[in-house]
């Protein structure tokens, strides 16, 4: 028996790490919590496209990508699923964020875990992702992301 083709989302979160100091985006909505800079994956873009286009435009800072901290796939119960990819990632050139508004975000800045738990943030569990990163992660590779086809 054929199956239904199930929507499902593809969002990016980018953790981006400069020393013991986090990178954080205002958001233009929501009540203008800060958050990681992250963002639904486009037609046609890879998961790691995705990933440093979405820091790009909510942050103006150029990113390395270091490795994926975790996939998440989350069934929805109207029968459509989410899939998150975590990435960890380091500054490519220059470390100064954006401080002017757009529709993109309201800003973006540098916080260390102490500042970050005085912050209004967007969820609850980023400051327990960051004290994560911070000592000594599994992280997996970049290599284990590819497209179908490709040789083992």
């Amino acid at each position: 028996m054929p199956h239904e083709p199930i929507q499902t989302w593809f969002i990016v979160l980018v953790a981006v790490r400069l020393g013991d100091r986090w990178l954080l985006v205002q958001e233009a909505r929501n009540g203008y919590p800060w958050h990681l800079p992250a963002g639904r994956v486009d037609p046609g873009e890879s998961l790691q496209e995705a990933a440093r286009r979405e820091t790009l435009e909510e942050t103006g800072i150029n990113i390395q990508l270091d490795g994926i901290v975790r996939i998440e796939h989350s069934p929805k119960a109207d029968g459509t699923a989410r899939v998150r990819a975590v990435f960890l990632a380091h500054p490519a050139g220059s470390s100064i964020p954006k401080h002017k508004p757009d529709q993109e975000s309201l800003g973006a800045g540098w916080f260390t875990l102490e500042k970050m738990r005085t912050l209004k943030l967007r969820e609850d569990d980023l400051v327990e992702l960051f004290e994560y990163l911070s000592n000594e992660p599994v992280i997996a590779p970049l290599t284990i992301l590819t497209v179908e086809g490709m040789p083992y």
